[in-house]
């Protein structure tokens, strides 16, 4: 065998290696991250590591585990990142849109045929998706989404379901 069919197969082997052992280095699922206010206006930030039957184990920003009692909590709310893939896409389909638009109009304005304006339009719309994509990319990185639980008020029934839906967010679900 030559020597650069040796360099190239030594190559194969240690990237495939590399790609192979990416599941060696994960890490353990995350709990969901969770902003609860107590009643007396107090905010607590941290990851959701377990549901108790009477309180939520959180691991808050400085490190420490928080237990919060069910029954201090006015609200809680579950923050999500919106996803870079999901805001490429939706600035993906604007940036077509909003190209395909300023050619539509731009067309009318100069009184082009069907056949020049729809050209015009797929044009504008090729040109315009990448730029859509890349801003709804930044913006999928940097926007975060809540939902918003309100706690106080709720029946003790409301609150068991609540803490079962909480419970499959948690780093450990089955803690007894």
């Amino acid at each position: 065998m030559n020597p650069l069919g040796k360099k190239f197969i030594s190559l194969f082997l240690i990237f495939s290696l590399m790609a192979l052992s990416v599941n060696l280095y994960a890490k353990e699922r995350r709990g969901a991250r969770l902003i609860v206010t107590k009643k007396d206006g107090h905010q607590i930030k941290g990851e959701l590591i377990t549901v108790k039957p009477n309180s939520l184990l959180l691991l808050d920003i400085e490190g420490k585990d928080v237990s919060v009692g069910i029954a201090d909590i006015k609200v809680i709310r579950i923050v999500e990142k919106v996803g870079v893939a999901v805001g490429a896409l939706g600035g993906l389909l604007g940036g077509v849109f909003a190209g395909a638009f300023y050619a539509g109009m731009l067309s009318f304005v100069l009184k082009a045929s069907w056949g020049e304006s729809s050209s015009l339009m797929a044009k504008w719309g090729a040109i315009c998706a990448p730029f859509g994509a890349i801003i709804g990319a930044i913006l999928g990185a940097l926007l975060k989404v809540s939902k918003k639980i309100q706690i106080e008020g709720m029946s003790d029934s409301e609150i068991q379901e609540t803490l079962d839906k909480l419970r499959k967010k948690a780093r450990i679900r089955d803690y007894k």
